[in-house]
Parts: C-alpha cells; structure tokens; sequence
C-alpha cells in the first residue's frame, strides 16, 4: 500500500507541474498558476478527513487516507518547483 501511495503521488505532483507549468507561461502576471496545488490541498485534507470518520475502504489500492497523503505531498512539492519557476520568469535583471 506505500508503494501505491509512493506511485499516486509521484504521478499526481507530475500532472500538477505540467499543467501549472503550461499556465504559468501562458500568463506570466497572474497568480493562477498555483489555483491546482491549492485545490490540491483542499482535496487532501477532505480525505485525511473522511478518513478518519469511514471504515477502511479502498480505491485503487490505496486508502482515502493514502490518497489524501499522496494529494498533499502533490501540492507541496508542485507548490514549491512552481514558486522557482514563477520567481525565475519575473525576475528583472
């Protein structure tokens, strides 16, 4: 099961970052790039949530609780790489 959550994670944090990233040089002044890592966060702390309320049920191999971890270390890492790239395109030398 850590291996499920260890996968959905890594291919969750992929997506954020291509398509925060397609975002971000669509539209260089604005702030909707990081709009997916703050959905993100709402969607895993819904499911740490349920959870903790739900009997063990589970989706894709992996618990809500797995899925709710594996949401919240797609938004932290997507969170920061995109905080880089956006400080990266602004910059004025």
């Amino acid at each position: 099961m850590v291996q499920t959550v260890i996968i959905a994670g890594l291919i969750l944090t992929v997506l954020n970052l291509v398509v925060n990233a397609v975002i971000l040089r669509a539209n260089k002044n604005s702030q909707a790039c990081y709009y997916l890592s703050f959905f993100f966060i709402i969607v895993g702390l819904l499911l740490l949530a349920v959870a903790s309320v739900l009997p063990k049920a589970d989706l894709l191999g992996a618990g809500f609780g797995g899925w709710g971890i594996a949401s919240l270390f797609a938004a932290a890492i997507s969170f920061m790489i995109t905080s880089i790239l956006d400080a990266y395109q602004n910059v004025e030398a």
